[in-house]
């Protein structure tokens, strides 16, 4: 199946338009990294996390006011439903404690489904080898093109990588949402998925190189054009999934979904705009240096 019959867009002529374009995107996101900053979970920050089943309907107020009796006023309430709910809260109070005061001050049977404590120091840890997953996740991805392709390609996708990656984080730091284990699973799947992307892209543009004579910015250009509709019918079949999941999956898969939906319409957006551009930026210095010679 082809979403495009014959594309002939010219995306490469107009690359320093997306050059200025992501350069302000990841400015913005860097700077709500550093200014704002991440909001990590409990995962990261350590306390704990009580999932729970009530035998009635119970609002989130009046369990934020019971809690309030417990010194428990600043705890995290996430609504599941009106019998379900999940309590995080940084206090070093017994959840078992918790769960019996809440049963006799609001005269409830409340069955607990999931019950964790994180130490701070196990959520310093946990958030230094979420970094480190994703650093040495993203420096295999160069060496694999490294090798099967050749350096400039593999730095153009590492650089595409970063791109998408640093939006999809000032996105959700922008959202002031929490960064969890689930939402760092999300991260290292968007650069899983992007670098397929920018590989379906390269690899066409190394078949087209033995098979036709001419500037590389052309063969670069027909190749993005040949690739277009697989790729426009990849993106927007998992999004299809990924939007359905995002309103049916209830609030605990939320986030998870908005994250894949955020980062794989950048990656999109960069290996048709970006990766190759940064190749043909990096054949045309090389050129002219050559010239010069």
């Amino acid at each position: 199946m082809e979403f495009f019959k014959t594309p002939n867009i010219d995306f490469l002529s107009k690359r320093r338009v997306f050059f200025v374009l992501s350069s302000l995107l990841i400015l913005s996101s860097l700077i709500l990294l550093f200014v704002k900053g991440p909001t990590y979970g409990i995962d990261f920050t350590g306390g704990t996390l009580l999932h729970i089943h009530t035998d009635k309907d119970i609002t989130t107020s009046t369990l934020r006011g019971a809690l309030a009796k417990v010194n428990l006023a600043k705890s995290e309430i996430q609504e599941i439903s009106l019998k379900e709910h999940i309590i995080k809260y940084s206090e070093d109070i017994d959840p078992d404690s918790v769960v019996n005061f809440l049963n006799k001050s609001l005269n409830l049977n409340i069955k607990v489904e999931r019950a964790e404590k994180v130490g701070p120091r196990i959520g310093k840890e946990l958030r230094l080898k979420a970094i480190y997953a994703v650093l040495i996740g993203m420096v295999l991805m160069l060496i694999y093109i490294a090798i099967r392709f050749n350096l400039s390609f593999g730095i153009a996708s590492i650089l595409a990588l970063f791109h998408d990656v640093i939006i999809t984080l000032g996105v959700f730091i922008l959202l002031s949402k929490e960064i969890t284990t689930s939402i760092i699973a999300a991260f290292l799947t968007i650069v899983g998925y992007s670098i397929n992307d920018s590989i379906v892209i390269s690899d066409r543009i190394r078949e087209n190189l033995k098979k036709r004579q001419g500037k590389f910015i052309d063969i670069a250009n027909r190749s993005i054009n040949e690739t277009l509709s697989r790729t426009i019918i990849t993106a927007g079949t998992t999004l299809l999934v990924l939007i359905v999941l995002l309103f049916l999956g209830g609030p605990l898969l939320f986030d998870f979904a908005l994250t894949l939906i955020i980062g794989i319409a950048v990656g999109t957006y960069s290996s048709i705009f970006i990766v190759a551009a940064l190749v043909v930026e990096y054949e045309e210095i090389r050129s002219k240096k050559l010239r010069k010679k």
